[in-house]
């Protein structure tokens, strides 16, 4: 096996002794950017040259596990980014970020909140995201526009199931990432335990730069490896940690020194295992000890923007300690906009506008909707006209606002790599692309033509909607209220694309579909108090797919006169299991037979098809649910003269639904991943309770003295587990689920289900 050159250097030296010298000069100094600057009442105004630098902009995330500290370690960079002039708390309900009554009401982030802070010369576009799964759109549609996040984990359990949620989704964009371990403060923390699960869990290559000054209670600061200074808080000031003690170590910080060295000459050597200009100054120096902090800083950059490591970083956030550390590193480590993988549509539009549509909310004090804006190149201005793309229409802006939560500051122009708010915009959705001018949209097109690929996507990368997982009814109080109800929904649905509401056609209810029971509670409580709609809602029901598992084929013939035309169809489909497919068009299935006749079906009659085949596949034979996992194949279409595309459609849907009921459909259930921590005595309690739930055993672990249950355990079993759950540990408790898969339900079960949906035995 070939041996890393540098690490040869390790024989020269007696295991990393000390430095005769030290590495930096010691001195006190306060932290730069935390002096005595005067803190404003009211959020200041972007400065124009961060507008226009994109260097000097950091479009970033706070993402975790709930509970870790996202909200709080934004509350103090707002504090120390001069946004606020005081701290907000979770717990005293007071905090910038969760502004709505019902985040206030319990202490969760719902809704992710943008805001805009300076530091350090820089710009900070900060984007605080919720951690409950049942607002995992949240998180998704903001990574689709960030260049960079910071994942927090709670110092005392490491990785997280939320944070394993989080983490693919940041994979699926390609955004580089900082970790920060938080609550450093409490007897439990364990950075050991937590770089294990990184690596582990998580797949990367996890890169301490700071390693802990004292521990539990006494934690008090942070070892800057990179710069080898010691930074001190007083815990015991009323500045809420704006001043730190900044100190260069030397060999006489006993309490430090070894560790600190070994820690740094272990994360040079880490880090020239993956950069190469590192290595070669390595071997330059020929020492891993002498290696200079500007290379160490520049090689730690590379890294992280090529995803091959995450920075680790320790603090508290609630006691004020390693929060300013923390926002040096999203400047020195994390992608300004024109470093990052720009969407392959936008070189179809640049350097002219081209921006993606991010959120959605309702503000009725200015006028209506507002859309958050990510641009990506070119420059919008108030009162501009701009052309949807994906709705081929074109709208103007009203005002461009910079968002400070749920307050924001209006400015007449804004650069690409910003994100902003805009108002006037009627029609455009999350994931729409907007563009300068229906022209500038149509020379796109005309761009793909000439290079022979007029099929490639003219807009860009949009939001992907994970599916629903419980429904309800939804009613108004009385007729009376109908109208309002339906307003309330369709703002609803435009705000939060996870959530689906529309009418049963067999019952003529309204039915609403959302990503978890919290998640719905919050929307009937939303309709309620912001809507002034006394909605009732019906018990949850769980979202369950059917799927065949057996290949079969039908045919039908239409032949009927309606009025004074002739209407004649014949066609014939196959179904056929097919894991993981989802359906966007019929599999034309040639044969000897039927390739003349398949060859000359007409493009808008294939497009009747599909419609039709679409609508059958909404609603199985089984429960009427969704129907999954199979491809639909077309073996004959014979269409008379003077039959309508509508009649085409119909004879599809009705031929599907014939073969669906042959080919014997079976209910698929969600199966949810659930993590349970809980007191070693009562992990055996729990254990016998997820039995009866059907639940599967995947994993067992130990967590300081608590036990850690990963079991897979069917939705239908988990309604009302959260009061089970505090019944039977007396509060002391916690879990979180994320949706691991769908799986076929047996025939005794899927009895039960038909029986306790309709009420009839099957």
């Amino acid at each position: 096996m070939r041996v890393a050159p540098w690490r040869r250097l390790r024989a020269t030296a007696t295991h990393w002794t000390r430095l005769s010298r030290p590495l930096h000069r010691a001195q006190d100094t306060l932290a730069p950017g935390s002096g005595d600057r005067p803190v404003p009442a009211h959020p200041p105004p972007p400065a124009q040259d961060s507008l226009q630098n994109l260097n000097r902009i950091r479009n970033i995330g706070i993402m975790a596990h709930i509970d870790a500290g996202k909200t709080t370690t934004t509350e103090r960079m707002l504090f120390y980014g001069g946004v606020t002039r005081t701290i907000g708390e979770v717990h005293h309900g007071d905090t910038v970020m969760d502004y709505l009554d019902q985040e206030r009401e319990r202490g969760i982030t719902i809704t992710s909140a943008a805001i805009t802070l300076p530091w350090a010369d820089h710009r900070i576009n900060l984007v605080d995201t919720p951690g409950h799964v049942d607002f995992t759109m949240e998180v998704e549609r903001s990574l689709r526009v960030l260049d960079g996040a910071v994942a927090i984990l709670d110092a005392s359990a490491g990785v997280e199931a939320q944070t394993l949620t989080v983490w693919r989704q940041a994979d699926r964009y390609k955004v580089p990432r900082l970790v920060y371990l938080n609550k450093m403060d409490k007897p439990s923390a364990n950075m050991t335990l937590c770089l294990d699960s990184i690596r582990a869990k998580l797949g990367t290559v996890a890169l301490p730069v700071h390693l802990p000054l004292g521990h539990g209670k006494k934690f008090r600061g942070v070892v800057d490896l990179i710069n080898m200074d010691k930074l001190e808080w007083d815990l015991g000031s009323h500045d809420r940690g704006q001043r730190y003690q900044k100190q260069a170590l030397t060999p006489e910080d006993e309490e430090v020194w070894d560790a600190a060295l070994l820690a740094r000459c272990e994360l040079t050597d880490s880090l020239a295992d993956l950069d190469t200009p590192l290595a070669e100054h390595v071997l330059e120096v020929e020492s891993l000890e002498a290696a200079q902090a500007d290379f160490l800083k520049q090689a730690l950059r590379r890294v992280t923007l090529n995803q091959e490591a995450v920075a680790v970083l320790v603090g508290s956030s609630y006691k004020n300690v390693g929060v300013q550390p923390l926002m040096d590193a999203v400047i020195d480590y994390l992608p300004a906009p024109s470093e990052c993988e720009q969407p392959a549509a936008l070189s179809l539009y640049s350097p002219s506008l081209c921006a993606l549509a991010f959120k959605i909310l309702h503000d009725p004090q200015r006028g209506g909707v507002m859309t958050f804006l990510r641009l990506y190149s070119g420059r919008l201005e108030k009162g501009q006209r701009i052309y949807n793309v994906n709705g081929e229409r074109t709208e103007k802006v009203g005002q461009v606002l910079i968002a400070y939560a749920d307050h924001f500051k209006e400015v007449t122009s804004v650069e690409a790599g910003n994100i902003v708010v805009v108002t006037g915009l009627k029609v455009t959705s999350t994931g729409d692309t907007l563009v300068a001018s229906q022209s500038v949209a149509n020379a796109a097109q005309r761009k793909l033509a000439a290079a022979g690929d007029p099929k490639a996507a003219t807009t860009l990368l949009g939001v992907q909607v994970p599916d629903p997982v419980f429904f309800c009814s939804v009613e108004a109080p009385s007729a009376s209220q109908q109208k309002a109800l339906e307003d309330a929904l369709t703002q609803l649905q435009r705000e939060d694309p996870s959530l689906h509401a529309e009418v049963d056609e067999e019952t003529g209810q309204t039915v609403l579909s959302g990503m978890g029971e919290l998640h719905l509670e919050v929307i009937r409580n939303r309709i309620r108090k912001e809507h002034k709609v006394d909605a009732d809602l019906g018990p949850l029901q769980v979202a369950y797919r059917e799927t065949s598992t057996t290949r079969t084929a039908q045919t039908l013939e239409v032949d009927k006169t309606i009025g004074d035309s002739r209407q004649q169809v014949k066609v014939s489909l196959c179904i056929s299991p097919d894991p993981g497919h989802k359906f966007k068009s019929v599999t034309m299935e040639y044969s000897a037979d039927n390739q003349e006749n398949l060859g000359a079906l007409r493009r808008h009659h294939l497009a009747a098809i599909n419609r039709g085949v679409g609508s059958a596949l909404k609603s199985g034979p089984v429960l009427g649910c969704p129907v999954v996992d199979v491809r639909v194949g077309l073996q004959w279409c014979q269409v008379g003269p003077g039959t309508s595309e509508t009649m085409v459609a119909a004879a599809a849907a009705q031929c599907l639904q014939q073969v669906l009921a042959e080919g014997g459909c079976q209910l698929m259930e969600p199966v949810m991943e659930l993590e349970v921590v809980v007191e070693e005595s009562l992990a055996s309690t729990i254990l016998n309770d997820l039995s009866r739930r059907r639940a599967n055993i995947l994993h067992l672990s130990q967590r300081h003295n608590m036990r850690v249950l990963t079991v897979e355990c069917p939705l239908a079993e988990l309604l009302g587990y959260s009061t089970a759950v505090r019944t039977m540990s007396s509060g002391m408790a916690s879990f979180s689920m994320e949706l691991s898969h769908y799986r076929l339900v047996n025939p005794a079960q899927q009895a039960a289900v038909i029986e306790a949906v309709t009420g009839f035995r099957p």
